[in-house]
C-alpha cells in the first residue's frame, strides 16, 4: 500500500472512532504557563495528570510505552522552544532537555515517564520564574550568559565575551553588573561550580578530571573555588549527594 492511500486509511477509521487531538489553545496555554513561570497553573496540570490522559493523546507508536516516550519529546522539545523564545539561554534549555530526554529513555514504565514528566516541567518552570523575577536583561548579556553557559569548558575571559558580542570590555563588564548583579568574573565563577555540583551527582569523573574539564587552573583552585562556593570540599559534597536525586 502507498503512503498516500495508507494515510486515507488511517483518516477514515480515525473518523470513524472520533478521535481527536486537544484544542491548540490547551495546549499553548500550558506551554505558556511554563515559559511564564506559573508555577500554580503547571502544578495543577501535573496534579490532573493531564500529560498521561488518553483524551485528545495522539497514537504516535501502537506499543503504549513508546508511545508515552514520544509524546515526552515532543512535550520537551515545544518546552525548549517557547522557553527559548521568554529569554531562557539557549545551550542550558537544549542541555536541560537532553538531560530529561536520556533519563526518560531509560523508563521502563509509563508511570515513571509521568513522574519524569512531572518533574521536568516543573523545573523549566521554575527556572522561568526564577528569570522573571530578575530584572529585564538586554539581549547582549543575554548572548553573554548563552556563551559562557556553552563554554564551561574553557577558560573564558571578558576580552571574549566582548569580541563576541561586539561590546567594549568596560561597557560590557557594567552592563552585566548592571542587570544581574554580579561581576562577569563571579558568574563564570558560579556557573562552573553549578556544573561541578552536577557531575559530582551524576558523573564517576574524578576530581582532578572534574577540574581540568572545567579549566580550573589546578586541581586546589578547583577545591578551594568549590569550598568556598558551596560550604563542602568536592569530595564531602560527592559523598554527600552522589546519585541521590535527578
Amino acid at each position: 500500500m502507498d503512503l498516500q492511500k495508507e494515510w486515507q486509511q488511517q483518516e477514515l477509521l480515525a473518523a470513524e472512532d472520533c478521535l481527536a487531538h486537544r484544542p491548540l489553545e490547551e495546549e499553548y496555554a500550558f506551554y505558556h504557563a511554563v515559559s511564564s513561570g506559573d508555577i500554580n497553573f503547571v502544578q495543577e496540570n501535573c496534579i490532573q495528570n493531564t500529560f498521561a490522559s488518553p483524551n485528545g493523546m495522539g497514537v504516535l507508536s501502537p506499543d503504549p510505552l513508546t508511545n508515552m516516550k514520544y509524546h515526552f519529546v515532543v512535550t520537551v522539545a515545544m518546552i525548549v522552544r517557547h522557553c527559548v523564545e521568554a529569554g531562557m539561554e539557549l545551550e542550558h534549555a537544549y542541555r536541560l532537555s537532553d538531560f530529561y530526554i536520556l533519563k526518560m529513555d531509560a523508563c521502563t514504565s509509563i508511570p515513571a515517564i509521568c513522574k519524569l514528566h512531572d518533574s521536568m516541567v516543573l523545573d523549566y518552570t521554575g527556572k522561568m520564574l526564577l528569570l522573571k523575577k530578575e530584572s529585564v536583561i538586554s539581549k547582549p548579556v543575554i548572548r553573554c550568559m548563552d556563551y559562557i553557559y556553552s563554554h564551561l569548558n574553557s577558560r573564558l575571559t571578558i576580552e571574549e565575551l566582548a569580541d563576541y558580542t561586539g561590546l567594549s570590555t568596560s561597557y560590557l563588564s557594567r552592563l552585566f553588573k548592571q542587570e544581574l548583579g554580579v561581576a562577569i568574573s563571579t558568574y563564570i565563577s558560579e556557573k562552573k561550580i553549578e556544573k561541578a555540583q552536577h557531575l559530582l551527582k551524576y558523573s564517576d569523573f574524578s576530581l582532578i578530571e572534574i577540574a581540568n574539564y572545567l579549566a580550573f587552573s589546578s586541581q586546589s583552585h578547583f577545591i578551594q573555588t568549590f569550598k568556598k562556593s558551596v560550604g563542602l570540599t568536592p569530595k564531602k559534597y560527592r559523598d554527600k549527594f552522589y546519585r541521590t536525586s535527578w
